[in-house]
């Protein structure tokens, strides 16, 4: 079974777009997708992971060739 979509800021149900018609897809509304547009902007959103000592040790690496190579 398929499930709805769901706009990602209200969470109600969103309508899938025809092709010839303008819409705010896949937000429910204008207004939840300027909401959307303003969170990006004020930096809202992030890809957080966690920090070892070894994602260190290779980003330094990398770092290192980056700058040899220049």
């Amino acid at each position: 079974m398929i499930r709805p979509l769901s706009c990602p800021i209200c969470n109600k149900p969103v309508a899938t777009p025809l092709e010839q018609q303008a819409s705010p897809f896949p937000f429910c509304s204008e207004r939840c997708r300027q909401i959307d547009l303003l969170r990006w902007s004020k930096g809202q959103y992030a890809i957080v992971e966690p920090l070892t000592p070894e994602r260190m040790a290779e980003q330094e690496l990398d770092d290192e060739s980056d700058q040899e190579q220049s």
